[in-house]
Order: structure tokens, then sequence, then C-alpha cells
């Protein structure tokens, strides 16, 4: 595989440059931000943001404020955060069962040990897998992980290495090695990685019709040049068939 023509912390400092400074939008303590994983569906931080907004103002986000309350006013302080909002309460209220009954109501002291056992924790909560795992370590300042942004795991790949693989796994495994071999093990600068590399995820790079004419790195961007030689290719097609 070929040397990729920019480096990731080229490409951070140039995204950021364009998108600005990045902070989470998210509570960054672990039992928190399960809360407001579920918020929304599906998940997304504007739609999380509307359910978290709500349930903070109707019913509260304590282990024992979600379980003191009924399933059916639950579902309806989350019900501004999308679909399925009877689903995202029972899962609250398993949730806040599990931290008050395993956890003595405290899940941050009790995720200690080996990064591994930490990680198992957590993906037995609902919807938390390997990538969710790794960014609440992260922006709780756990373990400065090179995590990725779970629905932005082609960005890197895309711009180092051209299109993307199909395989989920394998591109959330080359984005993560670029990020660990490539910027400081450290909270600061793995946090900024994720949140850039989401925020272009979510604004140009989106999986479906990017918006490669606006991007900040599409003279570097491997994806990008793959395209403009197959768009050549056609118009050069298309003119010798005239």
């Amino acid at each position: 595989m070929a040397k990729p023509a920019i480096s990731v912390p080229q490409i951070l400092d140039k995204l950021e440059s364009f998108h600005g400074c990045q902070e989470p939008c998210w509570p960054v303590e672990p039992y928190l931000f399960l809360v407001w994983w579920h918020c929304g569906y599906p998940a997304s931080d504007a739609a999380c943001a509307r359910g978290w907004e709500a349930l903070n103002r109707e019913v509260g986000t304590s282990s024992w404020q979600l379980l003191a309350t009924p399933v059916p006013k639950l579902a309806r302080a989350l019900k501004p955060g999308g679909m399925v909002p009877e689903l995202r309460a029972m899962r609250l209220k398993e949730i806040a069962s599990r931290i008050d009954n395993e956890f003595g109501g405290n899940l941050r002291a009790a995720l200690t040990g080996p990064l591994k056992d930490i990680r198992k924790t957590l993906k037995k909560f609902p919807n938390i897998a390997d990538p969710g795992a790794d960014r609440i370590m992260l922006f709780a300042d756990m373990a400065p992980l090179a995590a990725v942004p779970s629905n932005c795991v082609h960005v890197l790949v895309r711009i180092l290495h051209g299109k993307e693989r199909e395989n989920y796994g394998v591109n959330y495994r080359e984005a993560h090695l670029a990020i660990e071999a490539e910027t400081q093990a450290t909270f600061d600068s793995r946090k900024r990685a994720y949140l850039l590399l989401k925020k272009h995820g979510q604004e140009l790079c989106k999986r479906t019709n990017p918006k490669c004419e606006m991007c900040p790195v599409n003279s570097f961007c491997a994806y990008f040049a793959g395209h403009a030689r197959g768009s050549a290719k056609v118009a050069a097609k298309r003119s010798a068939a005239k």
C-alpha cells in the first residue's frame, strides 16, 4: 500500500482550521453518558440532546429518579428524542437498576483494573459495543484511547487509503491504528482527533453523497483522487464516443 500523501496530525490541523475547535456535547461521566445515549433514537447528537433536555426537565437523570418514574411517564419525556420512546424508557430502567444493584450507585468507582475488564463491564449495558466503550473511557479521562466515532469510521480510511472497506470492523481498526500511531497518547490529543473526525464525517465526509468539493483536505485525499480519476475516464469515454 502506498504511503499516504498526508499525515494524521496534518489532517487534524486542516480540519480544525476549517471546522474550528470542537467540544463534546454529551455528558462525560460514564453513567450519565449511558443515559444520554438512550435519550434519542436513531441516536444522534441532536436527537439525544432533545431527549436529554426533556428528561432533565420532566424527570431527572439520577438512578433513583429513573427507577421511581413509571415507564409511560419516562416514555413521554423521551419522546422528543425520536422513535421507540417506550423501549428506551425500559432500557433506562434497566441501566438505573444495574447501577444501583451491581455498582452501589457509582459506576465510575467500579470501572477499575485492566482496560479489557472495564470494556467488558461497559459492553454489558444496552447498545454499548467496543466503539462506545472506548468513547466512554476516553472522555471520562479513564484512558487516552485512540477512539474512533462509531458512525464516522470511514473518514480517515478514505483520506489515507481511498474507498473504505465493506467490513465495519476492518474500517474501525484501520482508523484506530492510524490515530494510535500518529497522535500523542494524551487525553487532549485523542479527544481532539475524535471530535474533529466526527464533525467532518457529519458535515462533509458523509457515508453517502460526501461533499468532497468543499473538503479542506481533498487535495490530499486518496478517496477524492480516485473519484477524480474515475470522473476523468468517464469524461474521456464520452468525448471519444461523440
